[in-house]
């Protein structure tokens, strides 16, 4: 069978533009890759075994995150900037930012730049309430009954959230108290999902707004600390004193004569091998941590040492993939004194050293105060949202029929 050719002319004119072709598909990629990583560059989204470093995939959650989530916006709901910005308007962001409630600030950024977040109500799997209530609180923005009333107002608002009585909506509440800044929380906000660092705490209330089956333990920020009159903490104080040589207890003080600044302060924790509440040590044995999941994600970050937790029912972060008993030690808060630090002294330097080793391949995992760490902080807690997702939400505003009546 015969096949007929058609030439044509390669002329000058068509190498010309073929070369044209070649340099603008050249520019223009170079030019949507400088943008694109200009974009990603202050949220890297490290959340698909492809793309992932080492760090993130050995989380062992799953292979891919698939999840969306809506944000509310905080002029879409009347009353919601109150929650976030006081009732005169007049707290910013920046300053919540800053100091140990700045998840609520931070989580809310992550999330606005997050590439799972999804601007269709109709499509998300979860919803994510900002407020900055926490802060807006002790900077005398709001008071606990101006709170309590600004929360059934914004709720009462949310028909999303009276579908699923509220199982799909987030609130972070970044404090010991937890969700109990909101005194009704008990009626209004018991099956949603509450972000918090401190699982273990009440406040002296008779119950917790803590449930480990759907709320996460998040890590706080710790961009700044506060000394806490546990009776934990004063106990090590008072056996410090019984054992000036092994242990003191410096506070952070940034004024005065008696002033301890970070710097210093940290340089107390530098040849420690153990970090217990509150207590630091330059004698090369004890060291300084909080009673919360503060304490471990900061030791483990910022310290050479070994934490040493002393809260019976403490809720640490990420534990459905870290196993904290190797690189931790937990001790009955009943028994602080002489014995614990007999116990510490009994360990071999050897065993000291492989559980900070341990500790490295972790650590930062659980902070947001540095850029990587924020990064891998927030694929935690979305991986943990992820797990908390239903494929089924009812309320007792949802009904299904069978039938066409």
């Amino acid at each position: 069978m015969a096949t007929i050719n058609h030439r044509v002319p390669c002329t000058r004119t068509h190498q010309i533009a073929a070369l044209a072709l070649i340099v603008a598909t050249f520019f223009f990629t170079r030019l949507f890759d400088q943008t694109l990583n200009q974009c990603s560059s202050q949220y890297p989204t490290y959340f698909s075994v492809a793309n992932a470093p080492d760090d993130v995939v050995s989380w062992g959650y799953g292979p891919r995150l698939n999840l969306k989530i809506y944000v509310y916006g905080e002029d879409e709901i009347d009353g919601l900037k109150m929650l976030m910005y006081g009732r005169e308007g007049k707290i910013s962001a920046e300053a919540c930012v800053k100091g140990q409630w700045g998840t609520q600030v931070k989580i809310h950024r992550l999330l606005l730049q997050s590439m799972f977040r999804t601007r269709r109500k109709e499509e998300a799997d979860l919803f994510f309430v900002p407020s900055y209530v926490k802060c807006v609180r002790m900077m005398g923005g709001l008071n606990d009954k101006e709170i309590n009333q600004t929360y059934v107002k914004v709720l009462s608002q949310m028909p999303y959230f009276r579908l699923s009585g509220g199982r799909n909506h987030i609130f972070v509440f970044p404090s010991g108290a937890g969700a109990h800044l909101f005194k009704s929380w008990a009626t209004y906000m018991n099956r949603s999902i509450i972000l918090t660092p401190e699982g273990d705490r009440t406040d002296k209330r008779p119950t917790s707004a803590f449930n480990t089956w759907k709320d996460i333990i998040i890590p706080g920020n710790v961009d700044d600390g506060r000394a806490q009159g546990k009776t934990g903490r004063l106990q090590l104080i008072e056996l410090s004193k019984q054992y000036p040589d092994k242990l003191e207890s410096p506070v952070l003080k940034f004024s005065g004569p008696d002033k301890l600044g970070r710097t210093d302060y940290f340089q107390h924790l530098r040849y420690a091998k153990f970090c217990l509440p509150h207590v630091g040590s330059h004698h090369g044995l004890f060291g300084f941590t909080s009673h919360s999941s503060w304490s471990v994600s900061l030791t483990l970050c910022s310290h050479e040492c070994v934490p040493v937790i002393l809260s019976d029912q403490v809720e640490l972060p990420f534990q459905n993939v870290v196993d904290y008993t190797p690189i931790s030690i937990k001790w009955p808060s009943n028994q602080i004194g002489p014995q614990l630090l007999d116990y510490l002294e009994s360990i071999p330097d050897k065993n000291i050293e492989e559980m900070i080793s341990k500790g490295r391949k972790i650590r930062c995992r659980g902070v947001l105060h540095s850029r990587i760490g924020a990064v891998l902080c927030f694929s935690g807690i979305l991986w943990e949202l992820q797990k908390k997702m239903r494929q089924f939400h009812q309320s007792v505003e949802t009904f299904w029929l069978h039938n066409d009546l």
